[in-house]
């Protein structure tokens, strides 16, 4: 899986994180490497949809927080995901 915002989504689902956390935690649970421009770009449209919020700056860094709305989104993605993970595995398993 390499949908930027479902790999956003799950690492804000483990606490608040300013870019680059992201992109590491992303680099580390998935072995994907976003560039900064896709980070950024799906990082907007994830807050105009309202899945995550930024917060005030850290320093220079400044974090982002899944609100409630983006953990429900990621939820149904994740859900919607099972079922063709489970007739993809089993059919691997037959092949």
């Amino acid at each position: 899986m390499n949908d930027p915002t479902l790999l956003i989504l799950a690492s804000l689902a483990e606490g608040d994180k300013h870019g680059y956390a992201i992109l590491t935690d992303v680099k580390t649970f998935a072995g994907v490497e976003l560039g900064a421009g896709t980070l950024y770009a799906a990082i907007t449209r994830l807050e105009n949809r309202g899945f995550i919020k930024a917060l005030p700056a850290e320093d220079r860094r400044r974090p982002y927080r899944l609100t409630p709305l983006g953990r429900t989104h990621l939820k149904d993605q994740l859900a919607a995901l099972a079922p063709v993970m489970q007739v993809g595995f089993l059919r691997l398993k037959h092949s």
